[in-house]
C-alpha cells in the first residue's frame, strides 16, 4: 500500500486516543479541573523542552517567515494560535468533565458527530462547498441526534458541547501560512497553560500526594497528547486531511465499545438505533466526499 507507514501512524494515533478512558477514568474522583491543569502543564512543559533543544532551526525559520508575512496573513497565524490554544483548552476540559461526570458514551457520541459538524461549520465559516450526498447525510445525522435527544438529552448536549469546541479548532486551522505545525501546537499548549495558570490558585482542589495521579497524568501527556500528535502530525505530512479525517472514527468506534464492555453502561434500543443512524450517516458523508473517493 502507498505510504503505508503514513496511514499506520493515523491509524495508531486514532487507536491510542480510542483507549484514553482507560488511563482517564481512574482519575474521576480528582475534580475534572485538576486533571486538566497538570495535563496542560506537563504537556507544555515537555514539548517547550523539545522544542528549544530539538527545534532550534524550525524557530528560526518560522520567526522569518513571520517577518515576511502581510498584516493580515500575521492575524491569521496569531488567531490559529490563541484561537486554536482557546478551543483546544474548552475541549479538553468538556472531554475530560463528560467522561469522569457523564458517560463514555456521550464523549464517544461527540467524536462520531465532530467530522461532519467540522465540514458544516467550514461551509458557512470558510465557504467550503458540500455536495448533496453530503447535505442528505448532514440531515441523517441531525435526525440521529434528534433520536437521541427524546430521553437523553442531557447525552447529545454534552456530545454537542465536545464536538463544536473541537469542530471549531479544526476549523481555526484549515489555513495553511506556512508555519511549522509542531511549533503552533506547542504555542497553543503554551497559550492554554498561561490561559489557565490565574485560576490555578483560586479552582484547584487539594494537591494530590498519591504518586497514581503524578504517573497517570505523566501518561496522558506523553502517551495520549505528545506521542499520538507527532503520529499525526507524521501521518499528514503524505496523507490528505479528508483521509486522516475518516481514520478519525477509529476514536469514537472504541470509545463506544469500552462503554459497554468495561465499564458496563448499558443503551437503550432508542439510544442504540440513534448511534446507529448516525454511523450510516458518516458512511454515507464519507462516500459522497469527492475528495475521499479520489485516490491520494
Amino acid at each position: 500500500m502507498k505510504n503505508t507507514t503514513h496511514y499506520l501512524a493515523a491509524i495508531s494515533a486514532f487507536t491510542i486516543w480510542g483507549f484514553f478512558s482507560l488511563v482517564l477514568r481512574p482519575l474521576a474522583t480528582y475534580p475534572s479541573l485538576d486533571i486538566l491543569f497538570f495535563r496542560v502543564f506537563v504537556s507544555a512543559t515537555l514539548m517547550s523542552l523539545v522544542a528549544i533543544l530539538l527545534r532550534r532551526k524550525a524557530w528560526k525559520d518560522n520567526r522569518r517567515l513571520f517577518v515576511s508575512l502581510s498584516a493580515t496573513q500575521r492575524k491569521g497565524v496569531l488567531f490559529q494560535l490563541f484561537g486554536g490554544g482557546f478551543f483546544l483548552t474548552s475541549n479538553w476540559f468538556f472531554f475530560i468533565y463528560v467522561t469522569n461526570q457523564v458517560s463514555i458514551k456521550a464523549s464517544a457520541f461527540a467524536y462520531l458527530v465532530c467530522p461532519v459538524l467540522t465540514t458544516v461549520l467550514a461551509f458557512f465559516i470558510l465557504k467550503e462547498k458540500l455536495t448533496r450526498g453530503q447535505w442528505m447525510a448532514v440531515l441523517l445525522s441531525a435526525a440521529g441526534a434528534g433520536i437521541l435527544a427524546f430521553h437523553h438529552l442531557a447525552d447529545l448536549f454534552y456530545s454537542l458541547v465536545i464536538a463544536i469546541s473541537y469542530a471549531l479548532y479544526l476549523v481555526s486551522q484549515r489555513k495553511d501560512y506556512g508555519a511549522d505545525r509542531f511549533l503552533l501546537l506547542n504555542g497553543q499548549i503554551l497559550f492554554s497553560a498561561l490561559l489557565l495558570l490565574p485560576f490555578f490558585p483560586a479552582f484547584h482542589g487539594p494537591i494530590p500526594q498519591e504518586s497514581r495521579f503524578y504517573i497517570l497524568i505523566g501518561v496522558i501527556a506523553v502517551f495520549l497528547t505528545i506521542f499520538p500528535l507527532f503520529l499525526n502530525l507524521y501521518a499528514l505530512k503524505q496523507l490528505k486531511s479528508s483521509t486522516v479525517g475518516i481514520l478519525l472514527y477509529i476514536n469514537p468506534v472504541l470509545g463506544f465499545m469500552l462503554a459497554l464492555t468495561v465499564y458496563g453502561e448499558k443503551v437503550d434500543p432508542l439510544q442504540l438505533s440513534a448511534y446507529g443512524v448516525i454511523v450510516v450517516a458518516v458512511v454515507l458523508f464519507n462516500w459522497f466526499n469527492p475528495a475521499v473517493r479520489s485516490q491520494d
